[in-house]
């Protein structure tokens, strides 16, 4: 795994590079966005395993090589859950992300036989990998150079193992006839970003 720390926005070489995929993750001063809490940093891992952490422009968050990416509907964009993500990335880079793969909904469609849908659970079943998420309640706001090898450690193994979830979860959808299902939801969470930056973070569908 290769880690490249890059500050405001990655070049459009790196942007060209993508071709059919990538996996991404966001770390923020809180999980309060955007009313209260800022994006600090955004991760990205490509297909072969190049990882990128970028730390957004505090006051202007303006990323146009970023943007093109994620707003690129030829390339899947591979996270867990995405409900967070999406909002955080759409609110502060002003763009529509497009062409999304979120895991989690996906491992709660079909792993029925657990109720357990963390990025940990999913890697140590599909990667045979144990995750530390000890360094997570971290402040990832102070600058990327001073953040420690745990640190940049952690934000990669947000990403660096998405693509084989995903290929996972993949074949199981298709083996359970569950993916017109799964792609119900990915439609519909447009609409749950939308309903939590409006303040509706409840379940809407409760009686």
């Amino acid at each position: 795994m290769k880690i490249t720390k890059i500050k405001e926005d990655i070049t459009s070489e790196i942007a060209n590079s993508f071709k059919n995929s990538i996996a991404i993750d966001t770390e923020a001063t809180g999980l309060q966005i955007p009313e209260r809490d800022k994006l600090s940093l955004i991760q990205i891992c490509d297909e072969k395993d190049n990882v990128y952490i970028i730390q957004p422009n505090k006051k202007t968050y303006k990323a146009p090589n970023l943007v093109s990416v994620l707003e690129n509907d030829k390339i899947l964009k591979i996270g867990h859950f995405l409900r967070f993500d999406k909002s955080a990335l759409e609110f502060f880079l002003k763009c529509k992300m497009k062409n999304i793969f979120d895991t989690k909904i996906a491992s709660k469609i079909v792993r029925t036989y657990t109720d357990a849908h963390g990025l940990k659970n999913l890697v140590q079943e599909f990667c045979n990998k144990s995750l530390d998420k000890r360094q997570g309640s971290s402040d990832w706001n102070k600058d990327i150079n001073d953040l420690s090898d745990k640190q940049l450690e952690y934000a990669a193994n947000d990403v660096i193992y998405l693509h084989k979830i995903k290929s996972e979860l993949e074949k199981m959808l298709v083996r359970e006839n569950r993916m017109d299902l799964f792609k119900s939801c990915l439609t519909f969470l447009n609409t749950r970003v939308e309903l939590d930056q409006n303040g509706f973070k409840f379940d809407i569908f409760e009686h």
